[in-house]
């Protein structure tokens, strides 16, 4: 896996904004949608505030671009299954994709240049397998944007311990990965508020239906999953983002922070 150091993390968000342009470029020049994986969190933050400015200043038709988002919160309902939170509410991934992602590209676009409603994708907890035909049929993932837990290494909502071959799933959140999420999402006050369910797109999933992926790293907090993600040669379960050592065209993205003693070299 290809590692590169850069100074801070909106140099980070910059590098990644010009290379996903490029690639909305070439995708629009070979009428074809660009399909971009997309994590919610702290870690992507920076790619996506990146984006907005670069398309505000120059637009680009990203009609064709489809946004597969990783995950989704749920909690239990009164009929014995799951359901997914208001869009509204603080943590929910669905609301963080269409004001953090969507919004910011949309915003100074015109309106024909815009990402369509229906180009915004969310794992159907109804018939979660089903997300990985979709994204079959769509040609697959031209970059998949990736983030590793601090405590524990879940990628999406994979707990330690996931298959290699796990597809998109609803899965029980690993108690290390909620106590992650208290720092995500801080309106959380306690561990007790925080979802102990998700449907997460699996690890095969990921490391089968990518053409490239960029695991992004920032920050001191950060300094042991870059390390993990440095000395992995194969997917660990026990840290389920190495499965990024294993996909293609893979690329970590490390700021001086994260990288402590290791950027030095």
């Amino acid at each position: 896996m290809k590692v590169e150091i850069h100074e801070t993390p909106d140099a980070i968000g910059a590098h990644l904004a010009d290379r996903i342009v490029a690639g909305i470029r070439a995708a629009n020049a070979g009428d074809r949608a660009y399909v971009l994986g997309c994590p919610g969190g702290r870690s992507p933050l920076p790619v996506y505030r990146a984006l907005e400015s670069r398309l505000a200043k120059e637009p680009v038709d990203c009609s064709q671009l489809i946004v597969v988002m990783m995950d989704e919160y749920l909690s239990a309902d009164d009929a014995g299954g799951f359901a997914p939170p208001s869009a509204s509410a603080h943590y929910s991934c669905r609301g963080f994709g269409e004001r953090e992602i969507v919004g910011r590209i949309n915003r100074g676009l015109p309106d024909e240049f815009r990402i369509p409603h229906q180009n915004f994708w969310m794992p159907d907890i109804a018939a979660p397998e089903d997300y990985d035909a979709r994204i079959v049929a769509a040609g697959g993932i031209d970059l998949f944007l990736l983030a590793s837990g601090a405590g524990d290494g879940h990628i999406a909502f994979n707990p330690p311990g996931s298959s290699r071959e796990s597809g998109t799933r609803i899965v029980a959140l690993a108690e290390q990965t909620r106590r992650d999420n208290l720092a995500t999402f801080p309106e959380f006050t306690d561990i007790s508020e925080v979802p102990s369910h998700g449907v997460t797109i699996g690890i095969g999933s990921i490391a089968e239906q990518s053409k490239a992926v960029a695991m992004i790293v920032w920050g001191e907090g950060k300094r042991h999953a870059f390390y993990r993600l440095t000395a992995a040669g194969a997917y660990d379960a026990s840290w389920p983002a190495t499965i990024a050592v294993e996909c293609r065209n893979a690329e970590l993205l490390a700021d001086a922070a994260a990288a402590g003693q290791w950027g030095a070299r």
